[in-house]
């Protein structure tokens, strides 16, 4: 080769160089894609609180303790359904004057206060399934002669207002008797039975039990009759509320499947609970209540 060609030949081979590294310079460095965004678990929905309405005067059902909580069975079994049933629930002590009020007009989502079931109240509110069985008994001092319901027809007897206590004693008695004493909470008629104010008192058989067992001073006995028709204690709810009324039912029907229920009635009544009375066994419809 020349020495005109070979310098010919390094002036093209320099360019052509030139140009490779130009490019190269000029080529923008790519930026990879930023990573796709995560997706995050939606947040969970809030759990559900009701409030619920209970006269908290009947122990061992409800009542409140020195510190003002509401406790008892009732409670502990409202608290069980609603953990099995997925909701919280809040606890508002209501007079029982106006407990079903609260419940219908909304102030209340649900009662449970030794509420017996009753056809007469069916037609204004719905019912969980019963939860506990229940019947009158007879409180009277333990020197008492009396052995059955229709001794007490000339005695003076204490009742709750508004119970079905209230409604079997003004049935034996007569509705303008004298001789009927109501007092706002059962204790306070068996207060009254023991500085000898009445003969007897007539209420639910957990109360009465519960009360004589914790009052010996009292020197009370009980007296069953089978004249007093069998009861069942259910859940009252606002009428037409059937989501609710199947969770509460769910829940109530889990606690009896796994034990629970036995669990909370042994803590309160010393012993698991005899079978279920028939569903057919429930107060009559003109039955007052508790």
């Amino acid at each position: 080769m020349t020495a005109l060609s070979t310098r010919r030949f390094l002036q093209l081979a320099g360019i052509t160089a030139a140009g490779l590294l130009l490019a190269a310079c000029g080529k923008k460095e790519e930026t990879p894609p930023p990573p796709a965004p995560v997706a995050s678990a939606p947040a969970p929905a809030p759990v559900k609180v009701y409030t619920v309405g209970t006269d908290a005067a009947y122990a061992p059902f409800e009542s409140q303790n020195e510190q003002g909580e509401i406790v008892g069975f009732d409670i502990e079994v409202m608290k069980a359904i609603a953990a099995k049933a997925g909701f919280e629930v809040k606890f508002v002590n209501t007079p029982w004057e106006g407990i079903f009020n609260a419940l219908g007009q909304g102030d209340r989502d649900m009662v449970i206060s030794a509420v017996t079931i009753t056809e007469e109240r069916k037609q204004t509110m719905d019912f969980s399934d019963p939860y506990f069985d229940a019947a009158q008994l007879i409180a009277v001092k333990e020197d008492s002669k009396i052995t059955k319901f229709a001794d007490l027809k000339k005695l003076k007897v204490g009742v709750q207002t508004g119970t079905t206590g209230d409604e079997a004693v003004t049935k034996l008695l007569g509705k303008n008797s004298t001789n009927i004493k109501r007092f706002e909470s059962t204790p306070l008629a068996l207060k009254e039975l023991e500085v000898g104010g009445v003969d007897a008192v007539v209420a639910d058989n957990g109360v009465v039990v519960h009360y004589v067992a914790n009052n010996p001073g009292g020197k009370f006995k009980t007296v069953s009759d089978a004249e007093f028709v069998p009861e069942q204690y259910g859940i009252a709810l606002k009428k037409g509320n059937a989501e609710l009324l199947a969770l509460v039912n769910k829940g109530l029907a889990d606690i009896k499947a796994d034990g629970t229920y036995e669990r909370i009635y042994t803590q309160f009544f010393g012993a698991p609970p005899a079978a279920a009375a028939p569903a057919a066994a429930m107060a009559p419809a003109s039955a007052a209540s508790k």
